[in-house]
């Protein structure tokens, strides 16, 4: 019997990113495939409770703890309240700081790990590029899971602005002042690639395409008219890439019926315990049904009214299945999961490619957005009822998730892995540099 190509799946730290592997994984192996999962800090037993593979990467140097990311996410919740061009030298900058110390911390373990396991191919899904992986001799395929926007184009906002897609006034402004802040990181990040025989990036950039291919989880009906289009030789637009879980029953409510609407800002967002308090004083004056994710964090919550159930996790593709409305902060697993079900999302950014994602839901008429902080009770209340009533947009929704469950991104996305570890075999990486980029 032939034993199928392994594929190293490497996705960042945070549950957004490894659970979208973890449906491309199930896809490689429903193809034959022997996928494997390199795990981060505090990741041990994600990937093995999905039955696969589990290879635990030890840190060189000074170990980073198993709560680095939310105790790093704590240090600076303050900040995710400001404007996303505020948040540039208050949080962007100092994250990608924290991104390239653990990339550097990381390069000589992932080499021997990536030397010892001998992958057919390596599949990234991060934001920072590991020298290691190109080192490795083997085709990797990089996982745009956040925002289209990560892929610059002179067509497309710059990356985490938020900015509008017909505000160009303001992109240039912003690119400088992100360039200026990001430049010592930048800096250093690029004299540690040439340490490691890479080229350097260009400015603001940390991750370079794959020679072999990309995949981006973009729907069309979020897609930006871009100036330069990218090689479908090497790019593939992903309609979503949704995980199946298995089919959630939603628990009575002593409250009773309503629509079911679904919170969840994410593992790192359930940390602001202040904000989901304050969401529930509304909630419990709302004709509607709510189940709220709120992490490790269940024990800070006491009285809960009787139309809202709190878990410390959910399977969230079977419950925004069930789900009239998805509240979340706009990462763009979340907001691929609302497209591929048709359902609304009523988006409260804190950071990164959410504020991107909250932008285009407005403009693309498939979702709302609501500043994570300055919101009044009434206007809450207004921006919940307008996207559950909003019968255009729920059309809208309902012809786009009959678009985007025919094509299986899971699936499509396992075939074009597939594709690139077949051509390792037979050549070495083609070129390619990202057009309009410079």
């Amino acid at each position: 019997m032939s034993i199928g190509p392994t594929i190293a799946l490497f996705p960042e730290a945070s549950f957004g990113a490894a659970l979208n592997c973890v449906g491309i994984a199930r896809a490689l192996k429903a193809r034959g495939a022997r996928p494997v999962f390199i795990c981060h800090a505090g990741f041990s037993g994600v990937f093995a409770e999905y039955g696969f593979q589990e290879y635990h990467l030890p840190l060189a140097d000074a170990p980073v703890p198993e709560t680095y990311w939310q105790d790093f996410i704590s240090r600076h919740q303050p900040h995710f309240n400001l404007d996303p061009a505020d948040q540039i030298e208050t949080y962007v900058a100092p994250t990608w700081d924290a991104i390239v110390e653990t990339a550097e911390q990381a390069e000589a373990p992932l080499f021997a790990l990536l030397q010892r396991l001998r992958p057919d191919a390596v599949v990234l899904d991060n934001v920072v590029m590991f020298p290691a992986i190109v080192r490795a001799g083997c085709p990797w395929v990089r996982v745009i899971s956040c925002a289209e926007t990560e892929l610059p184009d002179p067509n497309v906002p710059p990356y985490l602005s938020g900015l509008p897609a017909d505000d160009r006034l303001h992109w240039q402004t912003f690119v400088e002042r992100y360039n200026s802040a990001v430049g010592p990181v930048h800096h250093r990040y690029n004299k540690f690639r040439s340490r490691h025989g890479l080229p350097p990036l260009d400015q603001g950039q940390f991750l370079e395409p794959s020679p072999w291919h990309n995949l981006l989880l973009a729907p069309s009906v979020l897609r930006y008219d871009r100036q330069h289009q990218l090689d479908p030789a090497r790019f593939t637009f992903l309609e979503g890439c949704v995980r199946q879980e298995a089919p959630y029953q939603v628990p009575e409510f002593a409250a009773g019926e309503g629509p079911l609407i679904y919170v969840s800002f994410g593992s790192l967002g359930a940390l602001d315990t202040e904000l989901i308090k304050r969401l529930i004083v509304v909630f419990a004056e709302f004709p509607a049904r709510f189940l709220v994710n709120v992490g490790a964090f269940r024990d800070a919550y006491r009285a809960v009214p009787d139309n809202v159930i709190l878990d410390q996790w959910f399977p969230q593709p079977s419950v925004v299945a069930e789900a009239d409305l998805f509240i979340h902060h706009g990462g763009n697993n979340s907001f691929c999961e609302a497209l591929y079900y048709g359902v609304p999302s009523l988006i409260m950014p804190y950071c990164w490619d959410g504020h991107d994602n909250a932008r285009r839901a407005v403009e693309t008429g498939t979702g709302r957005r609501l500043h994570r902080a300055h919101w009044t009770a009434d206007e809450l209340t207004a921006a919940m009822q307008s996207a559950l009533e909003d019968r255009e947009m729920c059309g809208r929704l309902k012809d786009n998730e009959s678009r985007m469950v025919p094509e299986n991104g899971v699936d499509l996305a396992a075939e074009r892995i597939v594709e690139a570890a077949r051509q390792g075999a037979v050549k070495s990486a083609p070129l390619i540099r990202l057009p309009g980029a410079d």
